[in-house]
């Protein structure tokens, strides 16, 4: 994050927006040896500027860096968050949410993804991005789920390494995190996360593990703690897992605020991230240094506490990466410039590869141009595109087409196009009546202030569901109603931040607190929506829905960092309107612009459904190219669907989630995601990979032949269709007969996007790796084999097998030689 020093408790999260820096560089070298002897003529004070990030209180553009050493030759590091685009609070790419990536099972196109953020990083002057986002997808209801990739380790591992190979061949350096078991949003600073090793192992550290084999640089600790100890001083995690087991070369960061004693640089953490401060610091005002990691560590070094050797090792870990990454080089690579087209252009290629198509009946996707002429176009996010998710992923996009535009442009001027926004969201000023004491909207705290903004009560006129929408420039806060999970608002929550509330009608307790960025008031417009005028906006867009030929509702969600989603379901009154459209045109298409998995209680009634997650800047040019068959929707879901909030893998079980006394229990083990649907025999709404085409395909022929490093499945795939298309391949594992352990129904081992022609068939071969034929022995403390007769499974989703075929998994008596 960028100028926001003070740090409220209920918006601590707002805090770990930061963006770091680092250099330029070659990310296949290999250091010299020259960062231990750069290291080991510094000074004291020289070292420790290295394990905390500092901060300018006078230059506004200014992010966190490392100051570097200068008489040493050291330049100055930056850096960034971005795993959606770099998030320097400025005009920049916005790429489609990693979920829709992740949703496309393309590993080529996630390292296109990488090589945009590289580039745009580094034309930025940074140096260090905090991406990817690996965690498991295991809470539904979590609220950076979109800013991640999947429920399946395999998938998840996959997308991270071809995105940091992407990354760092810009010379960008990646930060993957949050390591470990993050999960959920809410009381993340707090919960303590149960999970046995076993479950640890597989489902959650492969993300991280396939990343450090691609070569991260840095790796970022989460808040939480993990069985006890806290994640940024965990020695299990940092150096028992990280640095033993998976060799890892680089450094440690903590997540903003989330070093949690002086001696965490001695269980593995190398560098405190986050500038602790209550008080607002004034331009030119001494910013202090790491809580931890700064006058502390210092008097820790002096005294013996911490011996020095840890501190030269933290401090050789980062100098190490500098110097592979050549920002010691005499000359250094220059800076690209930006190219904002060709990363748009791939932006636009993830948003169709990602998107998935849930239901399509009779055909009515895509629609014909030529024949359309009478399109009803339903929804806010139609007109004020949803680009991106919110929180330190926010991004301001260099250009967003709204989808409106992009449709009336596939149908020509004589088509007729109506439009209704059907879910108000901005409303009208809150009346001074329903105040005490009165608000008045504009400047609310001068530049680099903080503190209560208003503090009073609000007295509401009748039962139901109100909108509180807020617009904010130049700093960030919290809008607290009675005990309501507190609203964030402020600029890394997008320029309106409107939030459902169901009000009784009576008077409630209403405080605003925030704080101004350096150089800049903060300004505030607070308004609301009634249930009247929420209605009457539902009524208008019936009314256009009647009228059309075809309607197409966009309808979204809104994930974001800090807090989870209160439910599954569409927010506000989206769930109502589609129900209301559907029931006046039975031709109504729905496209979603959520970042996770919902509910669809409407979903009998629409003909089709198109999920297009949060697209990027490019999202409304795939849109239109999607719903007209310019494109197809390449992608397959990445997480499971439920039926309802009551069929999850943590529903009914408060020590799942959200926890109890704070902690969190893992006892659902390794059935995670569709695992644990398979195991319980419960139906999903929609299955992980599942995805619908615009042709179809057909498997045959299958062959599985065991090879010294795993599997090799061989399948023709067939292109029954009219069209061109593509379809992912999957090929799933079922359970050892050997193995006394909880074992998955079936788990994905291998999968394969192929792109045909109309009625071509293509022979393909899908490598499954030999980890995915081994379980976690916790006995052994390490991977063993799993043997005997293994099914293997190939299919189009998880719940949609096609093929099967049997193998002797045990491990092959190697050839003799001649």
């Amino acid at each position: 994050m960028k100028r926001r020093i003070w740090v409220p408790s209920v918006f601590l999260t707002v805090l770990a927006l930061l963006n770091l820096g680092a250099a330029p560089a070659s990310p296949g070298r290999t250091a010299d040896g020259h960062a231990d002897e750069l290291v080991g003529r510094m000074t004291l004070d020289e070292k420790l500027s290295f394990v905390h990030w500092d901060y300018s209180t006078t230059d506004p553009t200014a992010l966190v860096y490392l100051p570097g050493v200068p008489r040493l030759g050291i330049p100055e590091v930056r850096a960034t968050d971005g795993p959606a685009g770099a998030t320097i609070h400025r005009p920049s790419i916005a790429m489609p949410a990693p979920v829709s990536l992740a949703s496309s099972f393309d590993e080529g196109l996630a390292r296109q993804y990488g090589q945009v953020l590289g580039r745009e990083g580094r034309a930025f002057g940074v140096d260090v991005i905090y991406a990817p986002m690996v965690n498991s997808i295991r809470v539904p209801q979590a609220g950076r789920n979109f800013e991640t990739f999947s429920e399946d380790p395999l998938l998840t591992g996959r997308t991270a390494a071809a995105e940091v190979k992407g990354i760092q061949s810009q010379g960008l350096m990646a930060t993957v995190k949050h390591y470990a078991a993050n999960t959920q949003e809410d009381n993340r600073m707090g919960v303590d996360v149960k999970v046995d090793e076993r479950t640890l192992q597989e489902t959650e550290i492969p993300g991280f593990e396939a990343a450090v084999k691609a070569g991260a640089a840095s790796v970022m600790c989460a808040y939480n703690k993990v069985n006890g100890e806290p994640a940024c001083g965990n020695g299990h995690l940092l150096n028992g897992i990280l640095r033993e087991q998976l060799d890892f070369q680089g450094w440690v960061t903590s997540d903003w605020l989330a070093t949690q004693s002086t001696d965490a640089i001695t269980q593995g953490l190398d560098q405190e991230l986050g500038i602790d401060s209550t008080v607002a610091i004034p331009p030119g005002g001494e910013v202090p240094g790491g809580k931890y990691f700064g006058d502390t560590l210092k008097k820790a070094v002096t005294d013996g506490t911490v011996p020095m050797a840890v501190l030269d090792r933290a401090v050789t870990r980062i100098v190490g990466q500098m110097e592979r990454f050549g920002l010691l080089d005499e000359n250094p690579a220059p800076r690209p410039e930006r190219d904002v087209a060709g990363g748009t252009a791939v932006a636009e290629k993830v948003a169709e590869a990602g998107a998935v198509l849930l239901r399509n009946q009779d055909r009515t996707l895509p629609l014909d141009a030529a024949t359309t002429d009478d399109l009803a176009v339903i929804g806010p996010s139609a007109k004020d595109p949803k680009v991106t998710g919110l929180g330190s992923s926010y991004i301001v996009p260099d250009v967003a087409t709204p989808p409106l535009d992009t449709i009336k442009k596939k149908l020509g001027a004589d088509a007729h196009v109506s439009y209704a926004e059907g879910e108000t969201l901005e409303g009208e000023p809150i009346p001074a009546s329903a105040l005490e004491p009165d608000f008045t909207s504009g400047t609310v705290l001068d530049p680099a202030q903080a503190g209560v903004i208003y503090d009073g009560k609000l007295t509401v006129p009748a039962d139901g569901l109100y909108r509180i929408a807020a617009r904010v420039t130049g700093g960030n806060g919290a809008i607290q109603i009675d005990d309501h999970t507190p609203i964030s608002i402020g600029e890394v929550f997008g320029k309106l931040t409107s939030v459902p509330l169901r009000l009784t009608a009576g008077t409630h307790t209403v405080k605003i607190s925030g704080g101004a960025v350096v150089g800049k008031p903060m300004t505030l417009d607070l308004r609301w929506v009634t249930p009247a005028k929420a209605q009457e906006a539902i009524d208008r867009a019936v009314a256009v829905a009647r009228e059309a030929s075809t309607a197409v509702v966009f309808a979204y969600d809104d994930g974001a960092e800090g807090s989870d989603r209160t439910s599954l379901s569409l927010p506000g009154r989206q769930d109502e309107l589609i129900k209301a459209v559907t029931a006046v045109n039975p031709r109504t298409i729905v496209v979603l612009n959520t970042g996770s998995s919902i509910t669809m209680p409407w979903l009998d009634r629409t003909k089709a459904v198109l999920d297009m997650w949060y697209p990027g800047q490019a999202g409304a040019e795939a849109t239109a190219d999607l719903l007209f068959g310019d494109a197809e929707p390449g992608g397959r879901l990445s997480q499971t669907f439920p039926a309802s909030e009551q069929q999850t893998p943590v529903a009914g079980d408060p020590e799942r989630y959200p926890g109890v006394d704070n902690v969190v229990r893992q006892t659902e083990g390794i059935y995670t995601g569709y695992r644990w649907y398979d195991h319980q025999g419960v139906e999903p709404l929609f299955p992980f990979g599942h995805g619908l085409s615009y042709t179809s395909f057909a498997y045959e022929k299958q062959t599985v032949t065991r090879t010294p490093d795993g599997l090799d499945v061989d399948v023709t795939v067939r292109n029954t269709g009219k069209r061109a298309g593509s379809d992912v391949v999957q090929v799933y594992l079922g359970p050892s007969p050997k193995l006394r352990l909880d074992q998955a129904d079936k788990a994905l081992a291998g999968y394969e996007k192929v792109a045909l022609k109309a009625g071509e068939s293509r022979r393909v071969r899908i490598h499954v790796a030999e980890r995915a034929l081994q379980y976690w022995d916790t006995s052994a403390d390490g991977w063993k084999l799993a043997g005997g007769e293994r099914r293997v499974l190939i299919g189009s989703s998880s719940d949609d097998i096609r093929l099967t075929a049997t193998v002797a998994a045990d491990r092959p008596a190697k050839k003799k030689r001649p």
